[in-house]
């Protein structure tokens, strides 16, 4: 069996890496961090050119019609990045959605908008703390009218349509609605990593429409969050490898007694269980993708196994990244905190790893 990724995605992926060596450096993300901007416009605009928003949309949607191994590469150097923009949310989240359930006039209507940049989507699922069920949805959806309210909505500031759970009747569907209609309103929450941002979105009487059959979302949203899961965890890995580099670099040029602190053995040990980390994620990455790729039945196993690897990656990576830089680790003018901020912001993003550890659970017992 060949786990490599093909010459022509290992181009895709180097093309992504040169473009954001160039125009995301680190410094673009600290810039969305400590600035009142949501995202970076320009990079955004940078992405859309490169057609890196619609990688898996089919080419009759105005996309590229690429896989999405093309896309967990691009995630990856995103990741790596730590861009500042709401590509998860837009690509993986509601263009997924989009595709996968959407009638085909929806689909001509927003996936070349979302594939061009000029839309950008999210997915409203939450309500509130807690654990997510979108069985439990207390937004309502009466055929034509939404009303409720999600928080903490990702990158909902930034976007111009989504897709929401909602109850309808005695069970639950999903609502697309263009969040510049009437009786919208949105407002940003304070989130641990304002560099990926949260927000609140109301809905009174808002005009929707039906995305997918009716009663339909648990079964919808599930699928999507076990494809999102793979791309995601792709960008975690990204960052936990980017994150070992610059520690590995760091320690490398600090010297104590007369040699490099990356010589002594107890820090050797800290760098080699962060690697391990990573080769396990990215193994079960392999899995995952291949899974996603191929629609295979065992999707949501490779997802949740994937997602648990990597979010144990990356916190760990980001995590020992800060202790590592010794003294200067935990300060503001460092780049750690970036890394750190990241690493538990997307550990949440698509629910809790402990959530996914009980998918994962779930999925090998329904296999006995």
């Amino acid at each position: 069996m060949n786990l490599e990724f093909s010459d022509d995605q290992k181009f895709v992926q180097q093309t992504a890496r040169d473009y954001l060596d160039e125009h995301c450096q680190l410094e673009v993300c600290r810039s969305v961090l400590e600035s009142d901007q949501t995202y970076a416009p320009d990079l955004w605009k940078g992405v859309a050119e490169m057609g890196w928003l619609g990688t898996a949309i089919p080419e009759e949607y105005g996309g590229a019609g690429l896989g999405h191994l093309e896309l967990a590469l691009i995630g990856m150097e995103l990741g790596r990045a730590l861009a500042p923009i709401p590509f998860s949310s837009s690509v993986y989240l509601a263009s997924e959605a989009i595709v996968r359930a959407g009638s085909d006039d929806q689909k001509k209507k927003w996936l070349p908008l979302l594939a061009s940049g000029e839309a950008i989507g999210t997915l409203a699922l939450a309500e509130g703390l807690g654990d997510f069920d979108p069985r439990n949805a207390e937004a309502s959806f009466d055929g034509s009218k939404l009303s409720g309210t999600k928080v903490p909505v990702s990158d909902g500031s930034a976007a111009t349509v989504a897709v929401v759970v909602a109850k309808e009747g005695a069970g639950h569907s999903l609502v697309l609605v263009d969040l510049a209609a009437s009786g919208v309103n949105c407002e940003a929450v304070e989130s641990f990593d304002p560099s990926r941002p949260l927000a609140r979105i109301e809905f009174k009487g808002v005009a929707g429409e039906r995305l997918g059959a009716a009663g339909e979302a648990d079964s919808i949203v599930r699928d999507v969050l076990d494809r999102a899961a793979v791309l995601l965890a792709y960008e975690q890995i990204g960052g936990a490898e980017r994150a070992l580099d610059i520690t590995r670099e760091q320690t490398m040029g600090r010297f104590a007694f007369g040699r490099p602190v990356a010589s002594f053995q107890a820090l050797k040990h800290r760098m080699a269980d962060v690697y391990g980390k990573i080769q396990i994620a990215l193994s079960n990455g392999y899995w995952a993708a291949w899974a996603l790729e191929n629609d295979e039945p065992e999707l949501a196993q490779a997802a949740a196994a994937t997602r648990v690897a990597a979010s144990d990656a990356f916190v760990l990576a980001s995590e020992e990244m800060i202790q590592m830089h010794g003294g200067v680790g935990f300060t503001w003018e460092y780049d750690c905190h970036l890394f750190y901020r990241r690493a538990k912001g997307t550990a949440h993003a698509l629910g809790t790893p402990n959530e996914w550890r009980e998918k994962l659970v779930q999925q090998i017992e329904a296999t006995l």
